[in-house]
């Protein structure tokens, strides 16, 4: 689809955040944590607990899993297990939500340029960018060493160089309230989605004033 020339857009890029606003990720991170608890004879959780628990990267989701006062090693032990196990499993259940796909295509078609965010672990952001993504998203931005995690505003920097566009000119869509604290440090707006993984009052009470019922709502808010 050819990408028209975005002078007259209210902003220039879109930074997205990952799961719970494009992917629907959360059956099969739900099944790789008990995979994980199971494998090594911990207590698994419900699939709610687990909504709770995604956030902040894929570590701190085991360490929320797993019992607290779990020793080190058997932490350790789980969130390697976990790790092999979503690897494999990590696009057995996920998917876009409902509309994303015809959002994207649009924003794409209007001149946007988009990047996704997101404290997934690199290899997860590109397996998913490749399937879901292709063609619509410039740039995916996942864990790796050299770069904070979200809060931290160190990945939308890097997003925003890599576009070549200015905090000025972008805007931030998230459903967490990890992602309100990313875009506030980062300096941008941010869009609340309300399909993800937590409850508008959830978002009200953290800060959010903008938000999207639906993926077409994000169109008239940028």
């Amino acid at each position: 689809m050819q990408r028209k020339k975005n002078t007259d857009l209210k902003y220039k890029a879109i930074i997205f955040d990952l799961d719970g606003t494009l992917t629907d990720t959360l059956e099969d991170l739900y099944l790789s944590v008990n995979y994980a608890l199971r494998s090594i004879g911990l207590p698994e959780r419900q699939l709610d607990e687990v909504r709770r628990f995604v956030g902040n990267g894929v570590r701190k989701l085991v360490e929320r899993a797993v019992p607290e006062g779990t020793e080190t090693t058997v932490l350790e032990k789980c969130f390697e297990a976990f790790r092999a196990h979503y690897i494999i499993h990590c696009q057995d259940h996920t998917c876009l939500y409902p509309g994303i796909a015809t959002l994207l295509m649009t924003l794409h078609a209007k001149g946007y340029r988009m990047a996704v965010v997101s404290n997934k672990l690199q290899t997860g952001v590109d397996e998913l960018a490749r399937t879901f993504l292709k063609g619509v998203i410039d740039v995916a931005i996942g864990e790796q060493p050299s770069i904070p995690r979200k809060p931290e505003p160190d990945m939308v920097e890097e997003a925003l160089r890599q576009l070549g566009i200015s905090k000025e000119e972008a805007v931030y869509v998230g459903d967490s309230d990890v992602d309100l604290q990313t875009a506030q440090n980062a300096g941008l707006p941010c869009i609340s989605v309300l399909w993800g993984f937590r409850s508008r009052d959830f978002l009200v009470a953290h800060g959010a004033t903008m938000f999207a019922e639906v993926p077409q709502d994000v169109l008239a808010l940028v």
